[in-house]
Formats: C-alpha cells, sequence, structure tokens
C-alpha cells in the first residue's frame, strides 16, 4: 500500500529540488473566493467559495514541510499537515483526502468552521518571517470538497469487527469524531441523538451560509457506510436510561450531549416578546427551516434587530437576522472589536453585509410597547479597564452615559450552560458547579464506562477542540475496554 504521509529524507529531497524555500516563501497567500456581499446578503448560498484547482497547487507549494512541523501541534486532532499540502502539491488530491480522514471524521466540516488561524496556522513559520501562514484551512477544504465532488469517496482502514457494543450521546462534532474512530477500531457503535436531524451544533447551530447542511450530510453517511447506527429523536435520560443502556448490552458510553442551555443577562424587561436566545431563533431557521417558505415554523422577522455578543454565534445571528429581510441588523459587545472572540473572518463577512457594530455598549434594560412586545433598549456606554481572569481588559461602564435605540427583536447570544440532562439522571456522575460532567485526563468520569467531552465538559468551546475530546476519549475508552 502506498505511504501516503512519507517524510522521509528522500521525499525533502525531491521537494527542495522541486523548488528552493526562498521561493516558496515568495509566494503570496492565497485569498478565499467569496460571494459578493450585498448579493449573498439576501440569500442562504454558501459565501465562501473555495479555491480553485490552480489556486490551491500554488498555495500548497507555500508549505516548507518543517522538520518539527508546528501547525500539527496547533491541531486538536492531530492531522499531518504537511502530508495532506505536499499531496495536494503534486496533484494527488485524492491522496491528500485520505491523509485528513486518518485522523478527521469531519474533514470538510473542519476547514469551513475551526479556527486555524487560532490554532494550526498560529504555529505556521511562515509568521516567524513576517508573512501570513500557509492556508492550511483552505486547502483542507478544497481535498475534501475536491473528493465529494469527485465521487470518488474512500472509507479509512477499519480493524475486524470486535462485536463490543459502544453508546455515543449526541451527533456533534465530539460525538461523531469518537464514533468515528471506535468504528475504525471495530467497535459497534449506537448514536443516539434527541433531535430529528444528525449532526448536533453543525446543523441547529451553524447557517448555511457558512456549513450547508449537505456537507454535513455526506460526512455523516461516510460513518453509516463504516458501520455507524444512528438513533434519532431519542432522548438519553428520557426516552431511554442510562441503565436502559447497559442492559441492551453496551460496554461504554461516550456523553456528547453539548451545552445546549441558552444565558441570558437577567436585565428588566428581558422576559419581553421579542427577546429570544440566538439558540432557540439558529434552531427555528437552519434546523426547522423557519426561513422557507413550505415550513410552517413560526421566527420573527424583525426589521430593526440587535444582537447582544460578540462571538461566533452572535455573527451567525446577525448575519441570519439580514437575510430574514432586517433592515437595521446590529451587533451590540460591551468590549471593543479587537477583544471579539468572533473569527475576524466572520466580522469581515458580516461588515461587507451591511451589519451595524456598536462596541463599548451593553444593554442594561428593555421597553416594551402596550402590547408586552419590545419596542426599545437602553444601552450603557463602556470603557475598557484592566484585564480580567480570562486576560482581556475589562468592560467599566461610563457613568451617564446612555443612549435609547429603537429595536422591534433582540437576540441574546452571551454564552451558553450544559445540557443537564445526562448529569442529573445519571446517578454517580461528578458534576461541576457550572453543570459541566468531571472527567481524568483521560476524558473518563467517575463512573468508568461513561467517558465525556466536547461542551457538556469544556461548557463551550470550537468544533475541533470538541472533536479533539472525541478522539482522545476513542482511545482511552478503547484502552478500558482491553483491559
Amino acid at each position: 500500500m502506498e505511504n501516503l504521509t512519507d517524510r522521509s529524507a528522500a521525499w525533502r529531497d525531491e521537494l527542495r529540488k522541486s523548488m528552493p524555500a526562498k521561493d516558496r516563501m515568495a509566494i503570496e497567500r492565497v485569498k478565499m473566493n467569496e460571494l459578493d456581499g450585498e448579493y449573498r446578503s439576501h440569500n442562504s448560498e454558501e459565501v465562501n467559495q473555495g479555491l480553485t484547482k490552480e489556486q490551491a497547487l500554488l498555495e500548497a507549494k507555500r508549505c516548507l514541510d518543517c522538520g518539527k512541523p508546528g501547525c500539527m501541534e496547533g491541531c486538536p486532532v492531530s492531522i499531518n499537515i504537511p502530508a495532506f499540502i505536499k499531496n495536494i502539491e503534486r496533484g494527488e488530491f485524492l491522496n491528500a483526502a485520505k491523509v485528513l480522514k486518518m485522523t478527521s471524521a469531519l474533514p470538510a466540516v473542519c476547514g469551513r468552521v475551526c479556527p486555524q488561524e487560532k490554532q494550526c496556522e498560529s504555529q505556521c513559520i511562515h509568521l516567524k518571517t513576517g508573512k501570513k501562514a500557509v492556508a492550511i484551512g483552505y486547502l483542507e477544504r478544497f481535498a475534501a470538497d475536491y473528493e465529494r465532488e469527485s465521487g470518488q469517496i474512500s472509507l479509512p482502514e477499519l480493524a475486524p469487527q470486535n462485536g463490543i457494543k459502544v453508546a455515543v450521546v449526541g451527533s456533534g462534532p465530539a460525538g461523531l469524531s469518537f464514533a468515528g474512530d471506535m468504528a475504525k477500531m471495530g467497535y459497534d457503535v449506537t448514536v443516539f441523538e434527541a433531535l430529528h436531524e444528525i449532526g448536533g451544533v453543525l446543523k441547529y447551530g451553524i447557517p448555511e451560509f457558512r456549513l450547508p447542511n449537505k456537507i454535513v450530510d455526506v460526512e455523516i453517511n461516510n460513518l453509516e457506510k463504516m458501520g455507524v447506527k444512528f438513533v434519532k429523536d431519542c432522548i438519553v435520560g428520557k426516552t431511554i436510561s442510562f441503565d436502559d443502556i447497559k442492559a441492551e448490552g453496551f460496554k461504554g458510553m461516550f456523553v456528547a450531549s453539548g451545552a445546549g442551555l441558552p444565558n441570558f443577562m437577567n436585565i428588566k424587561g428581558e422576559n419581553l416578546i421579542g427577546i429570544m436566545s440566538s439558540n432557540e431563533y439558529l434552531t427555528r431557521v437552519n434546523l426547522m427551516g423557519a426561513a422557507k417558505d413550505e415550513f410552517d415554523t413560526p421566527v420573527l422577522k424583525g426589521k430593526r434587530v440587535a444582537v447582544i455578543g460578540g462571538g461566533n454565534t452572535a455573527m451567525d445571528s446577525v448575519r441570519t437576522a439580514k437575510r430574514l429581510g432586517a433592515e437595521l441588523a446590529m451587533i451590540v459587545y460591551r468590549r471593543g472589536e479587537d477583544e471579539m472572540p468572533a473569527r475576524a473572518e466572520e466580522v469581515k463577512h458580516a461588515k461587507e453585509e451591511g451589519v451595524e457594530f456598536r462596541t463599548l455598549h451593553n444593554p442594561i434594560e428593555y421597553i416594551g410597547d402596550e402590547k408586552g412586545r419590545v419596542k426599545q433598549m437602553i444601552l450603557q456606554k463602556m470603557e475598557l479597564g484592566e484585564p480580567d481572569a480570562s486576560g482581556r481588559r475589562k468592560p467599566v461602564a461610563i457613568p451617564g452615559a446612555t443612549e435609547t435605540i429603537d429595536v422591534d427583536t433582540v437576540i441574546v447570544s452571551v454564552g451558553v450552560s450544559p445540557n443537564p440532562l445526562i448529569p442529573r439522571s445519571v446517578e454517580g456522575l461528578e458534576v461541576s458547579k457550572k453543570g459541566t460532567i468531571v472527567v481524568n485526563d483521560s476524558m473518563q468520569s467517575a463512573i468508568p464506562m461513561i467517558f465525556a467531552g466536547g461542551d457538556i465538559v469544556r461548557g463551550g468551546a470550537t468544533v475541533i477542540l470538541a472533536m479533539g475530546d472525541g478522539r482522545k476519549a476513542a482511545a482511552a475508552m478503547n484502552d478500558y475496554l482491553k483491559k
């Protein structure tokens, strides 16, 4: 079998002969092809259009195939980044996709929504010379998309079936990553999903203009071909219990039920009609088709919409509001733009689509009309003080500086808390004050057969960190079950 990840001396000699390092470093980083801002703000078409073959070949040449690739250290799922990129450079796109699938169950997803600039790309050696990092995320997407569009989708190598049943609670990125790795190792894997669609936050939380559902479905279909079984509309802790799962012969369980409980600010007027969480808003639109004429799912399509928060979910919400016809769609954030946790790309896209930003503002009260619907919000103007425990400068209210804004819809996106159902329904689990399941370094809980990862452990994180948890838990559960 061909060695797809060979990075031997002979490999490097071949690379040096094909192009010297100084010539590689002289190549400018590729720019993503995007739909026009005004055009895309009125539809759900995917904003980023991907790289052309020519762009991918040129960008791949920028990779220097470092002896100790920092990019791999920055990747939570340990993708062999130099190997997949060098397969692209040689025009072996399908082999590049195979390398990705050795460690990632969702390469087409990660290539779109992972914050590569804070992870793998942040460790790129180009940055030390003042250059821009290799566009690892763009190349990952290219390889995964090329394979899908070619129709020559390959599956990773699977170990012989061992007959051991393992259960997964939740079909988000942590659960899917875990399921993929356990299937590779020969386990009989069943994923239990509470909703009527598989994909978790990938389906209900991320809009199609950023991650099309058809992309997620292809990744899920690949897992099904690997033998993973999915059970929808099944709430572990309600529909079936932990004892039921044990009675059915499952020897291990991975809890990846996420953090779907929205946080609110508990300020005056927050219970008025027209104020909702980003979870509810995005779920109605993304999962339940509220934006489509053929669906009857109700959703508020406000004309003056304020989204409270500065993360990726806030950007998804405000850009969705714009697509639903908002004449004014604004972000209200208590810190400055530099402190926003959202990806720079998402902020850029929002601005291009006409979203207004009111940074250094914080809502302190909502005012309703005679029917109990929100009509105004009072914003407190803020300034940045000393850094807080997270290292970011703490927002401080400017005494007497307030502003009243007319709004008819407010979407609160100030974080989430873990789904409390599993912690409450499984006796013996250790749970933190924040409601997260306490695990050891191997992602194992106080109940030895139960492992957990993703937001139910972290309390809220990125897709790729959740996937990393899934991989780590799979390796640890495999060791546990083999004892």
